[in-house]
């Protein structure tokens, strides 16, 4: 048998437990082992305490109240005994040989932080195709993460040295917290790629954040706000930012006046004025 890698595997849930057996036995069925799985427990009330203790004693679970993935992903990080951190989503899926090929290539290229990976998309049991607008990319991506979250979760495997130099996931967002910290570490840092897929994402159910939160978007406005006032983005990342700013808050605006929310136009509408329109004047 193969050493395990020094990775923890952090899986967040809540109320997932049907769906948790997947996710366990990809992690379990890699070809080469993780040092540590780490399941947390955002609050479940379906058992899934007593279940995962039952079925899988091997694997540490640690119970939290309801907090949010932000804080889920967190916590685990902060238990994790290893340096590199590999995340999946329990609604998701790893193919076999993902852990393996990430090491692979984390090791021929000493100097990166972070690797992610292609994907297959299930929706309701049938595989779907991805929008061009969702294309991965490796080396220096920041501009390609300003549009929409440009590495899925369950694909990445990174150091926490990461976190360390960027900041960890914003528990005060409760949607698209993968979106701002990916902002944070690909403006500083290039990451790899592997071109096969190696993770499977299963939507279309009900409890997808997507589906909770109307108007995603004034989620990533946050990010973009955050990573601007910051004041680590180069001239050149700057201005890219500030456009996307305005194009994001142009369509939520829009978005906010058909929905008759009046104030929250208003307030939309002044960030272009403040600051987009104090960008463009210094042009």
């Amino acid at each position: 048998m193969k050493t395990p890698i020094p990775v923890s595997v952090i899986v967040p849930t809540f109320n997932r437990q049907p769906l948790l057996e997947r996710a366990l036995q990809s992690v379990l069925g890699q070809s080469v082992q993780p040092q540590e799985i780490i399941v947390i427990d955002d609050g479940s009330t379906d058992g899934t305490a007593d279940w995962l203790q039952t079925r899988y004693p091997q694997i540490r679970y640690h119970y939290q109240s309801n907090q949010g993935v932000s804080k889920a992903r967190n916590t685990g990080i902060s238990l994790a005994n290893n340096p590199w951190i590999a995340l999946l989503d329990s609604d998701d899926q790893w193919l076999e040989s993902k852990l393996a090929l990430q090491w692979e290539r984390l090791n021929a290229n000493p100097g990166y932080w972070l690797c992610h990976t292609e994907e297959i998309w299930m929706r309701h049991g049938k595989r779907v195709n991805a929008m061009n607008k969702h294309k991965k990319y490796a080396g220096y991506i920041y501009d390609k993460c300003l549009p929409l979250c440009a590495i899925s979760p369950s694909s990445v495997i990174f150091h926490r040295k990461l976190l360390d130099n960027v900041g960890w996931f914003d528990e005060t967002l409760p949607a698209c917290e993968d979106y701002d910290l990916w902002l944070r570490i690909c403006s500083r840092h290039p990451v790899l790629f592997i071109e096969t897929p190696l993770i499977v994402k299963y939507g279309g159910h009900d409890d997808q954040l997507s589906r909770r939160y109307w108007g995603m978007d004034r989620f990533r406005i946050r990010g973009l706000l955050k990573i601007l006032e910051e004041g680590e983005l180069t001239p050149g990342d700057y201005q890219l930012t500030v456009a996307m700013l305005k194009e994001k808050c142009s369509i939520y605006v829009q978005g906010a006046i058909k929905r008759g929310k009046h104030t929250e136009a208003a307030y939309y509408q002044n960030i272009i004025d403040t600051i987009v329109g104090k960008n463009a004047a210094h042009a």
